[in-house]
């Protein structure tokens, strides 16, 4: 025993502690695995996101927010030269078009008498009379303002929703915050103001020419049998048209909204710059109607345009912003 104790378990003690400096000078300086990278060494590479065009639907329907504004009022002038003879309404009488204001007597070519009524142009309720018995007037002259009942729905028209729209519509759908059901709204008119001061008009199915100026607005009328009140806040949607089963890419993908564009096609050898011919575009994506094929690839994100961060919006290079069902 004295022996075991003496040489055995000293013995045994130096072969662990020799196996575990074995170990550790194995693990130090020869590693079964190759050396991490340093912080330094750059690990990955930066790939742009490719996305197909596809065969989808664009339903292009143009959203302007406006509000509810009292028609303006319409003159009452007289159509021949003479004297006022009879005085029919005052200020504040509710008329009917055509109704009566006042006669005008007036000497014929043959030299007989003959009156000439001034009526209503319009229904609505008569303001100040400005011609009073036996005062002379000419042809043209005011008599008077005759202020209809009825409304009108106007909101400023921006120039890329301009552009969105390749046909103005006949009709408009509103809908009046805290108001009525939405309601059709006819009679659009797209209204331009000239570098003259005179408004150009465009209504119906007129191209919308003449995108990007100032002051361009939207308006329709209210129909009589809905009842609204001047100041009160209203959406007004346009159909700009749908196109089905069409080519399609998202506007992140596209230099350009309406007319033509370019994207950047992905190929062998990298991204090539390509002109297309654009169609409608909703706001989230466009229609494609030449340059590409189906299953084409083609960068995301237009070069140079700021990635989404988080929020479903991208900055676009002309510093727009497109973000997830909005174009602003």
């Amino acid at each position: 025993m004295g022996v075991v104790r003496t040489w055995v378990f000293p013995i045994l003690k130096l072969l662990v502690f020799a196996a575990i400096a074995v170990a550790l000078v194995k693990v130090a300086f020869f590693p079964d695995a190759p050396e991490e990278a340093g912080p330094t060494q750059p690990t990955g590479s930066l790939v742009e996101p490719e996305i197909q065009a596809t065969l989808g639907t664009v339903v292009n329907t143009v959203s302007v927010e406006g509000q509810v504004v009292a028609d303006p009022a319409s003159t009452a002038k007289s159509t021949v030269a003479g004297t006022v003879d009879e005085v029919f309404a005052g200020k504040g009488a509710v008329l009917a078009a055509g109704d009566p204001i006042l006669d005008v007597k007036t000497i014929d070519e043959d030299g007989k008498e003959r009156f000439v009524q001034v009526t209503a142009p319009v229904a609505g309720t008569l303001g100040n009379v400005k011609l009073i018995h036996g005062q002379s007037v000419q042809i043209g002259d005011s008599v008077a303002q005759v202020s209809p009942a009825t409304f009108s729905i106007t909101g400023a028209l921006s120039a890329d929703k301009q552009y969105r729209l390749l046909t103005i519509p006949a009709e408009a759908t509103v809908t009046i915050n805290g108001g009525p059901a939405p309601f059709v709204c006819p009679a659009v008119r797209v209204t331009t103001p000239s570098s003259g001061g005179d408004d150009d008009e465009q209504s119906g199915t007129g191209t919308g020419q003449g995108a990007g100026t100032a002051g361009t607005s939207v308006t329709c009328a209210v129909p009589g049998d809905v009842r609204v009140f001047a100041g009160l806040a209203a959406t007004i949607d346009l159909a700009g048209g749908t196109a089905e089963n069409v080519l399609v890419l998202p506007t992140t993908a596209v230099k350009g909204s309406a007319g033509t564009g370019t994207v950047w096609v992905v190929g062998a050898d990298g991204s090539e710059e390509r002109p297309v011919t654009l169609g409608l575009n909703d706001g989230q994506q466009v229609q494609i109607v030449d340059g590409l094929a189906e299953g084409d690839s083609v960068l995301q994100f237009v070069p140079g345009a700021v990635a989404p961060t988080g929020d479903g919006c991208t900055t676009m290079p002309d510093g727009s912003t497109v973000c997830e069902g909005f174009v602003g």
